[in-house]
């Protein structure tokens, strides 16, 4: 018995030695959510991996095809923590626009992002990476939302003068966004 545990704590000790680890859960969550989240991509969306062998942080590029921002190419980052699926990733947009359901500085709001939510539409361990994508894409056509907007001033906006609103929108389309 003593000798198993001695072969046991060795083996480890080589483990860790030559640099080899064991997955997280998240990791493992990664490897197949990923595939799927490719596999079932927008057509409007990309997904970009700076590190291949680093799932847990990318890029997500979307690109409208109708709407508002059509015409604009948005990145955002997306980073998974070590407790995912418990807890949702974190997203910030990377590029400046105008828009309810973002702020300037890239908070987005997203009902499926949070942890506690309101409604049953926050996070859930159910929730996968491919819901994030498609819910940032829809952030731009069907979920969008004045009536509980994180930018308020274009909220407020919108519902005064919509035309400002568009040429507002447009105007950063072509500042920071065009493709």
């Amino acid at each position: 018995m003593i000798t198993l545990k001695l072969k046991q704590a060795k083996k480890t000790s080589e483990q860790v030695d030559s640099g080899t680890r064991r997955l997280s859960i998240r990791d493992k969550l990664l490897v197949k959510e990923v595939q799927e989240m490719e596999e079932n991509m927008p057509g409007t969306c990309e997904a970009i991996f700076t590190d291949p062998s680093c799932l847990h942080q990318f890029y997500l590029t979307v690109s409208p095809d109708s709407g508002f921002w059509q015409g604009g190419r948005f990145k955002f980052v997306v980073s998974v923590p070590e407790e995912y699926n418990i807890v949702p990733p974190k997203v910030s947009c990377q590029t400046r626009l105008y828009h309810p359901n973002i702020t300037e500085l890239g908070e987005v709001c997203l009902s499926l992002l949070r942890q506690n939510s309101y409604d049953s539409l926050g996070w859930a361990p159910t929730r996968k990476l491919k819901d994030v994508v498609w819910g940032l894409n829809s952030l731009f056509t069907d979920l969008l939302n004045f009536d509980d907007p994180l930018n308020v001033e274009a909220a407020e906006l919108y519902a005064r003068d919509k035309e400002s609103f568009k040429a507002k929108v447009r105007d950063f389309v072509q500042l920071y966004a065009k493709r």
